[in-house]
């Protein structure tokens, strides 16, 4: 019986393979930190939604609108990551400035707030902290030394 299956040959001698590479390299814009993106995007989808999930619209009023503010702040700050990634990283530094803030809004902002809310600010901000390191060092890491 023949052998009918299609083979793939290897492809790096092929002349055009170089001008693939760079053409490759530019579409993805220096990108190490696409995995990043989508759980920033989550965690200021949360942030800004966490005062109805946790309910306490009633108690924190001035937190509720702080989060909500700051969610959609991470959020905004999400999409510029994904949409123009070579600018935005170096607010990644910002982002840890953003994380650092939730962690201590909830006694700045609040007014006597409870565990759950007290709870909640800092996951979202250490989160929040960890991801901007993340992105920081991914962005040092894959930026071209002269």
């Amino acid at each position: 019986m023949a052998n009918v299956s299609p083979t793939r040959g290897d492809i790096t001698a092929h002349p055009d393979v170089p001008e693939m590479r760079d053409r490759y390299d530019r579409m993805l814009g220096g990108r190490d930190v696409a995995l990043v993106d989508g759980p920033v995007f989550l965690l200021g989808l949360y942030c800004a939604a966490s005062p109805w999930i946790l309910h306490y619209t009633t108690s924190q009023p001035a937190l509720v609108t702080h989060n909500l503010i700051m969610g959609i702040a991470i959020g905004l700050l999400a999409l510029g990551f994904t949409r123009a990634p070579e600018r935005m990283y170096g607010l990644s530094w910002a982002f840890c400035a953003m994380g650092v803030w939730m962690i201590i809004a909830p006694w700045v902002v609040g007014e006597s707030p409870d565990a759950g809310v007290i709870v909640n600010n800092v996951i979202i901000g250490a989160l929040a902290v960890i991801l901007g390191l993340v992105c920081a060092g991914t962005a040092a890491k894959s930026t071209p030394r002269p």
